[in-house]
Parts: C-alpha cells; structure tokens; sequence
C-alpha cells in the first residue's frame, strides 16, 4: 500500500485490529463519488459501499449509513426505523465524530463508536468496495465481513 496519509494507515491498521485480513488500495485517480469509485477500480457503481454521515437532530450524534453506490439513502424511513430525525451534516460535524473528510469516511476506525446502518442491497455481492480515510483510497471485502466490522445492523435504506 503506498502511504497517502495517516488516515488510510489508521484504516489499513483498524482492519488488522479486528483481525481482518483486507488491504487498503490507493488509486491514480479520486473515488470521492461512487461513479468515480467504480470507474477506478472496474466494478459496478453498486458494489460501492458509500459511507455517510448523518446528525440525528435530538441526540446531536452521528449516525453512519453503508449504503449502495446506486441508492439514494430515505432519511425519513431510516428516522422512523430508528426512532430520530435526521439531518445532514456539514463537513466540520463529520471530521469532528469520525476524523476523516467527505469523500473518503471508512466504515471502521472512527474517533468514536458510531451506530451503524448497513443497506440490504449490499448483500447480494461477493465483493463490495469500500473508502479507507482518504478519497483516493479503497478497500475490497464482502458484505459479511462489513457486518462482522461495524457491528453494523442490515435493513433497507432507500
């Protein structure tokens, strides 16, 4: 793995924590959006696992969403399944509670713990891609080891 920063070494060294044997990939080329990932690294957009942060509104913490590159996340649906409104974060809220930037947030290797939300359509794949703390970094695993890394609780996101 060639070093970009700390941050992808502090991704590459959560995955080895956990006891998971996944290797950080840099790419030429920016995977900041799921299109631009999938282009990058030759999958489909769907195989894309994009992390985003939202702020429940009463509890001012930080929810995660993993979801498919293809969807487009329900923020109304997932409040109502969680039982808090969601609102978006700005850039400063997201660095704050997981200290990485838009464009590269990891599913694992946050400042704090985070809940988790992992989108169902993730599961169908033998291979999904996920960011590793930087936007030209990524990472392969499965849905499964996605599950076994966040803790994270599957439902329909969309």
């Amino acid at each position: 793995m060639e070093k970009i920063n700390d941050r992808v070494q502090a991704v590459q060294d959560k995955l080895e924590e956990l006891g998971f044997a996944n290797r950080v990939v840099v790419l030429p080329d920016s995977a900041r959006t799921a299109q631009e990932a999938a282009e990058a690294i030759g999958c489909e957009v769907a195989q894309i696992a994009k992390s985003i942060i939202f702020r429940m509104k009463q509890s001012e913490k930080p929810l995660l969403v993993v979801a498919s590159g293809t969807n487009r996340i329900n923020e109304k649906r997932i409040g109502q399944e969680i039982g808090e409104k969601l609102g978006k974060a700005d850039a400063g809220f997201v660095r704050e509670h997981t200290g990485f930037v838009i464009g590269g947030i990891p599913p694992i290797g946050h400042k704090e713990p985070i809940v988790t939300l992992i989108d169902e359509d993730l599961l169908p794949y033998a291979e999904i891609w996920a960011a590793a703390g930087h936007p030209h970094a990524v990472f392969p695993l499965t849905p499964q080891e996605l599950i076994g890394m966040t803790s994270g609780r599957v439902m329909p996101v969309v």
